[in-house]
């Protein structure tokens, strides 16, 4: 049994990026950048209007100024504003020449039908400044970045049309044990229903990932040996949930060995997901993971999520947060680190859900995230800050 983070470290060590291709950008959510992207313009591309109202010279705003001209957005100004002199003009539109501020509708009156007076001093300029967000050759995203909706925008304003991004890996997911039935069966006595394949499909295609059930495993070495060789075949990663304890049919790990599988870890000191194991095939990858699905759950997220993010050239930073705990926690077993299901109160505060061990999964439909007890700690007081790690 080793550590968490020797079996993070081991895991990370194997990690190794895919290829590389070209995909149109309204078909690159969630995908990570194989290279930087270079702006080809300046932005703003010009002076431009941050409101509605009147370009004028600010040294002239205590006098009546004279209406040149209206200029809308997308039309260039036909005339230059001088002395007492102004141009009406909407928000985004190119601020003409010899103006150097923006007044605001709302602080103007009109004299007349070619003419107004400023009732109200802008502060500001109004004016957003050529190339002061963007210039030529500038990097706007970087190579590494995983691709939101926001991503998105700014490769459309610089023209990245065809992103550049890693392949997405391949993952199989093979689900073993004979009291295993699909949801749309009703089970009979000392039967489960397969919450965990379902799970692990959208835990995978949530990150950009793509999925490949092979189904349920009976507690059959040659059927889950064929199972597990198909996978490896034909995808990066491996998941197998279940299999992997000290029972009379959990032979997970020997097939790995039959298989030539080169195990670097099958258990590690966490609750939930100790008999969590690791193993490399040539290029592949994979993971032997417990059946009890709140196990299989964290134990994806702390350890496959992570490495599934690198192999796609993204560096994944977990989203922590610190809270002071809502009440005490206490537990009896310290020799291993727990990862507990909590959600976040009205107050801040942060709340261990109701939680009956590691077959409870609907303890986290409602969880925010989960906390960390090291080894050797037994006590959490209310009001001790805690990180967060968000799910």
């Amino acid at each position: 049994m080793i550590l968490f983070e020797q079996a993070y470290e081991l895991i990370m060590r194997t990690s190794y990026t895919l290829d590389n291709e070209q995909v149109d950008l309204n078909e690159s959510l969630n995908r990570v950048l194989a290279e930087n992207v270079i702006s080809d313009i300046e932005m703003p591309p010009f002076n431009k209007s941050a409101m509605d109202g009147y370009a004028c010279r600010r040294e002239d705003i205590d006098n009546e100024l004279e209406v040149l001209e209206i200029i809308p957005a997308g039309k260039a100004p036909t005339k230059s504003v001088n002395k007492n002199q102004c141009s009406k003009i909407m928000t985004g539109a190119e601020v003409p020449k010899g103006a150097d501020c923006v007044i605001m509708v709302e602080h103007t009156e009109e004299i007349d039908k070619n003419k107004i007076r400023v009732i109200k001093e802008n502060r500001n300029s109004n004016i957003s400044l050529k190339a002061e967000d963007v210039k030529i050759n500038d990097v706007v995203l970087k190579e590494g970045t995983k691709i939101s909706a926001q991503h998105i925008a700014v490769m459309a304003s610089v023209g990245y049309v065809k992103p550049m991004v890693v392949k997405k890996p391949k993952v199989g997911i093979i689900i073993t044990g004979n009291e295993i039935v699909e949801p749309n069966n009703k089970p009979a006595l000392s039967q489960i229903r397969n919450s965990n394949a379902y799970q692990l499909i959208a835990q995978i295609t949530n990150i950009g990932a793509i999925p490949k059930y092979y189904g349920i495993a009976k507690d059959d070495e040659k059927d889950t040996y064929e199972k597990i060789k198909t996978s490896l075949t034909e995808n990066d990663v491996t998941l197998i949930t279940g299999g992997v304890s000290m029972g009379d049919f959990d032979f997970v790990p020997q097939i790995f060995e039959q298989i030539g599988i080169n195990i670097l870890f099958d258990s590690i000191a966490v609750k939930p997901g100790k008999p969590t194991t690791f193993g490399v095939y040539e290029n592949k990858r994979c993971f032997g993971l417990p059946g009890n699905p709140v196990s299989s759950f964290i134990q994806f997220e702390l350890l496959v999520r992570p490495l599934l993010y690198s192999m796609m050239g993204h560096d994944y930073k977990p989203v922590n947060i610190k809270l002071p705990l809502a009440v005490d926690y206490n537990r009896k077993n310290t020799k291993r680190r727990s990862f507990i299901p909590i959600l976040i109160t009205d107050e801040g505060e942060v709340m261990p859900v109701e939680y009956h061990g590691s077959a409870h999964i609907h303890s986290l439909s409602e969880a925010h995230g989960i906390i960390s007890v090291p080894i050797g700690c037994s006590t959490l007081k209310k009001g001790e800050i805690v990180d967060v790690r968000q799910i």
